[in-house]
């Protein structure tokens, strides 16, 4: 039964993910889709060349490594946003933690998942967008007690009405529910 409720869970959270898709694109920065949407495996968009380009250590800057990486992984290509996101100067940017978390977590690499989201909370513990994702890792792994304390957290930080919120705790009752 144990089993058949992770099996559940993790079906749950994949066909979330392609719903909450639009919300994070829309609020993310200009020009980080053309990695997307113009670029082909392997490269990024060099905002200031204004052309896909080879991702290479120390070439763009961190807003634009994280744009790149944020776009990858909401497009299910988390194996190279994880490759771009590896490249940022700043390994404790909470952002860059966040997708590297989400990237490996989506790659079926839950405990790593865990562990970046676990970094970015110790550097910036009110990001609660890392919250709302660390609660989907616990969920992955069954520990709904883990899930709903991150729940408690978003609310503490942003109140019920947020989107984090709403999100985890969606995920929370859908989880209780199957």
């Amino acid at each position: 039964m144990h089993k058949r409720m992770l099996i559940q869970a993790a079906t749950a959270l994949v066909a979330l993910q392609f719903l909450a898709v639009p919300a994070f694109a829309a609020g993310s920065s200009g020009g980080s889709d053309q990695t997307v949407t113009q670029c082909k495996k392997g490269e990024v968009w060099d905002k200031k060349k204004k052309k896909c380009v080879a991702p290479q250590e120390g070439m763009l800057d961190d807003d634009s490594i994280y744009d790149a990486g944020h776009s990858l992984a909401l497009a299910g290509r988390y194996d190279e946003a994880i490759a771009v996101l590896s490249l940022a100067a700043n390994k404790q940017d909470p952002r860059i933690l966040n997708y590297l978390g989400y990237s490996h977590r989506h790659s079926g690499r839950v405990t790593v998942g865990l562990g970046y989201y676990e970094e970015a909370l110790r550097i910036d513990p009110n990001y609660t967008l890392v919250r709302e994702y660390l609660g989907e890792a616990h969920l992955q792994i069954g520990d709904l007690a883990g899930a709903q304390q991150q729940l408690m957290e978003i609310e503490k930080r942003t109140g019920k009405g947020s989107r984090e919120y709403g999100m985890l705790s969606e995920q929370i009752d859908h989880f209780m529910r199957s």
